[in-house]
């Protein structure tokens, strides 16, 4: 049992309560418990079987007894019950941005809307906009997130995704005869979202890979079953094609589905041009004979170029680079030393203490942590003086500790729709470390969503743009701004751009890293952890970094905290315009 089910069973849950108009509190409980699940690092069936469910943050007694009640039976009374009270086709209007609970009971119950196409039919024929609290603006928005939803369908997100690969890959990796087992495709590219799982396996035995094949992890129907290939569908509703191959043929495969066309055709061109031909068997003559192809450098060396990492190759000037020996030396997660937007307990939505969060990036290994809570505008979020305060704990604990990690002491500031930021100057200027985000008003047109960021950077107090698009992948686009223009600032400003590693938003995305080196503007790989496990997800943040081509000198937690603070000392700052006494109704 994987995260993502358990994720689906909690949200479907939640989905189903607010559709029936149930208890708004259980409500909000399984969305934090999804939330929660969601992005852990380790899978929940362990936490469950070792007792630990209860301790993580807004899973309490109940939610844990249902998630485990999922885990050892793969289903639940409480959604059962529930899903008696709802036809099906109404769970997926919630998938539209924009259509919460209210308009898809709505439309169901006044207009008898059950599917997306029925609602797009409405929103399309005027029905919908008649509907209390709709109207025309409102029923051509949802037409338009019907067309996006359906653009997004059969996508799944990476973090999701991942770990079923995994989980079969291991338990492939155990059966007699078997050499190598690896994902390729869209898996092994890193990209945010997956269609399907691609799995090569190199063995002398294939008959035995494909008996174990209906009992691999997750799997909830089999397709189709050859003597080397199989196809299958998961539980999660994901498909995967598997291939048996010959040791001798595994690299050229590897190669083959794992790229992308434009790179596949590309590489198979170079081959003609040497009087070759390449393909997922290996490489031969014109005529047929056989070269090489057992590893994935028989193919490249083929055609003239050195090795490429999976991540590049997009077809997007990779093989141009390797031809003059350009290729970028990536970012590698090891390459970190510190997380520079952490949570604590201290934000509403976070619940880990300080001593844990140094404990656990202790353990990981990290040499500086930036704790980063909430301001003021965001819930339960610090004030001026709570934040001066905190960060009093915050530099107390760190010289209390012994060894790493460091413990610098920060905020996310909030971006208010007028380009200000969300606290004093004075509060700001005291702080180690400043990032600032945008939280809200996302559908600002791009000229005054550009200038209250440029404001927001010219400041003098911000040094990482956090989450700088404000996407959450497939279920909320980013917000309209000019990124040329920011890139620009932020250089002139010395403000370095977040690759924010939070599976669900991994912003910013790959081209977006890649016009960010272009403009001379470093990177922030950062976790946004909201639990000290969270710490764990920073790869996700390097991966992203990775396809937009950077390199560890581009990232500036790869360095060391002195020279860190080097660099920042670097980076223009204005005195304090704004003090704590100046302003109205500080919170003491």
């Amino acid at each position: 049992m994987e995260n993502a089910e358990v994720v689906a069973m909690l949200g479907e849950i939640a989905d189903l309560l607010e559709l029936t108009l149930e208890n708004p509190f259980k409500v909000r409980a399984y969305r934090r418990a999804a939330q929660v699940v969601d992005t852990l690092p380790v899978p929940v069936a362990e936490l469950w079987e070792r007792g630990e469910l209860g301790s993580l943050p807004g899973v309490g007694a109940h939610t844990a007894a249902r998630i485990g009640e999922y885990v050892e039976h793969g289903t639940c009374d409480e959604l059962s019950r529930l899903r008696g009270k709802v036809p099906p086709g109404v769970l997926e209007l919630l998938q539209l941005e924009g259509v919460g609970p209210k308009t898809a009971a709505q439309a169901w119950k006044e207009l008898g809307v059950t599917s997306v196409d029925a609602l797009e039919e409405a929103a399309l024929d005027g029905r919908l906009a008649q509907l209390p609290r709709q109207g025309h603006k409102r029923a051509e928005a949802i037409a338009a997130a019907v067309a996006r939803h359906r653009s997004r369908k059969g996508r799944f997100l990476l973090h999701r995704a991942l770990p079923y690969a995994e989980a079969i890959l291991a338990r492939l990796r155990e059966v007699p005869g078997v050499k190598r087992a690896e994902a390729a495709g869209s898996v092994r590219r890193r990209k945010e979202t997956v269609g399907d799982l691609d799995l090569l396996v190199a063995s002398t035995a294939p008959e035995k890979v494909m008996r174990v094949v209906p009992g691999l992890p997750g799997v909830a129907k089999v397709l189709a079953l050859g003597p080397t290939r199989a196809t299958v569908r998961l539980r999660m509703g994901m498909q995967v094609d598997l291939r048996v191959l010959a040791p001798e043929s595994y690299g050229a495969a590897l190669h083959y589905f794992t790229g992308n066309k434009v790179h596949n055709i590309a590489v198979r061109t170079l081959a003609v041009h040497r009087g070759l031909k390449v393909s997922e068997y290996g490489v031969f003559t014109k005529r047929g004979r056989r070269l090489s192809g057992e590893r994935e450098e028989d193919v490249f060396r083929a055609v003239g170029l050195p090795w490429i990492p999976p991540e590049l190759r997009e077809g997007l000037g990779e093989l141009e680079a390797a031809a003059r020996h350009r290729l970028p030396h990536l970012v590698e997660e090891e390459d970190l030393l510190g997380d520079m937007h952490v949570h604590s307990d201290a934000s509403s939505d976070a619940s880990s203490t300080l001593e844990e969060l140094a404990s656990a990036a202790r353990a990981l290994g990290r040499r500086y942590v930036a704790i980063t809570d909430h301001s003021r505008s965001r819930p339960r979020g610090l004030t001026n003086r709570q934040l001066l305060r905190h960060a009093q704990d915050i530099r107390r604990l760190d010289t209390g500790l012994k060894g790493r990690p460091h413990l610098l002491a920060g905020i996310e500031v909030d971006i208010l729709a007028d380009g200000a930021l969300d606290l004093a100057d004075e509060a700001l200027e005291s702080l180690d470390w400043v990032v600032g985000s945008v939280h809200s008003r996302f559908q600002m047109p791009a000229r005054e969503m550009t200038a209250r960021i440029v404001a927001a950077l010219q400041s003098g107090h911000v040094h990482v743009l956090g989450h700088p698009s404000g996407r959450l992948i497939g279920s909320r686009d980013a917000y309209a701004f000019d990124l040329e223009q920011v890139l620009e600032v932020a250089r002139e400003e010395g403000v370095a751009m977040e690759v924010n590693a939070q599976p669900e938003r991994l912003d910013l995305t790959d081209t977006a890293c890649r016009m960010a080196l272009q403009a001379k503007v470093p990177l922030v790989i950062s976790s946004d952890a909201h639990h000290a496990r969270h710490l764990e997800n920073l790869r996700y943040g390097v991966w992203v970094a990775r396809r937009g081509w950077a390199e560890g000198k581009d990232v500036l937690n790869t360095r060391t905290l002195p020279e860190l603070r080097r660099h920042l000392g670097r980076v223009r700052r204005v005195p304090a315009r704004t003090r704590l006494e100046e302003e109205p109704g500080v919170t003491l």
